[in-house]
């Protein structure tokens, strides 16, 4: 798809995408923008995202979020993945997943109420068909609300909190086999450490994300076997 010279927005997306090897149709890139413009336009209000240059926020949201993606199709190897974001915020990187993966099944999970109808509100405008909005504290959370009522495959974070938090009140929502999967800025070694016993850190892989110098790194996690 050539880039469109009318819409600047659009051509860095394009660009972004085919700097992290995806291929990004018409249909995904109309999506991702029109996530964006409405971020844009909520967040004058109600407070979204600290990002207010709509530029910034392009680079500093979108495409940090789209830099998650070869990484996880790697892991998914082809499977249809089951993915419920915490502390989701303007649906990052939740809405972003939801888009790039229309077979998969992603729910988002935020506390406050503005942002889970914010994210709510991209389901149904966008529309991201695939993209489910729940509000409550994680914790809280039913795993029978999982699609197939048997947790879910991966569960990932962006910003939300400590690894160990992280893992400890999400634990009774990972399916059987599933992992976590946090995204962070420099690799968190004092956070590794302090992890519960029973947790183990299998892979950390550091990010390049197009447009931003920022240190970036992807932790995976899993629950160890059971003997």
């Amino acid at each position: 798809m050539n880039e469109p010279a009318s819409n600047p927005t659009r051509a860095r997306l394009l660009r972004a995408a085919q700097a992290l090897g995806l291929a990004l149709d018409e249909a995904a890139a109309a999506q991702l923008q029109a996530h964006l413009a409405m971020l844009q336009r909520w967040n004058r209000v109600y407070n979204l995202t600290a990002v207010r240059d709509p530029q910034e926020m392009l680079a500093h949201h979108v495409l940090d979020c789209l830099a998650v993606l070869p990484p996880l199709r790697r892991y998914a190897a082809g499977r249809s993945l089951r993915v419920l974001d915490v502390g989701s915020g303007g649906g990052l990187p939740g809405a972003v997943i939801a888009i790039m993966q229309p077979e998969w099944q992603v729910s988002t999970v935020d506390a406050v109420a503005k942002k889970a109808s914010f994210v709510r509100q991209v389901a149904a405008e966008v529309p991201v068909r695939n993209l489910r909005a729940l509000h409550g504290r994680v914790e809280a959370l039913d795993p029978a609300q999982a699609p197939g009522a048997s947790g879910y495959d991966l569960i990932v974070s962006r910003a939300f909190a400590s690894l160990a938090d992280f893992v400890t009140l999400t634990r009774h929502l990972l399916a059987p086999g599933g992992v976590w999967l946090a995204m962070k800025g420099r690799a968190p070694d004092d956070e590794v450490a302090a992890l519960p016993a029973d947790v183990t850190v299998f892979h950390v892989e550091q990010l390049r994300v197009p447009e931003l110098a920022a240190q970036r790194c992807l932790v995976w996690l899993r629950p160890h076997a059971r003997a």
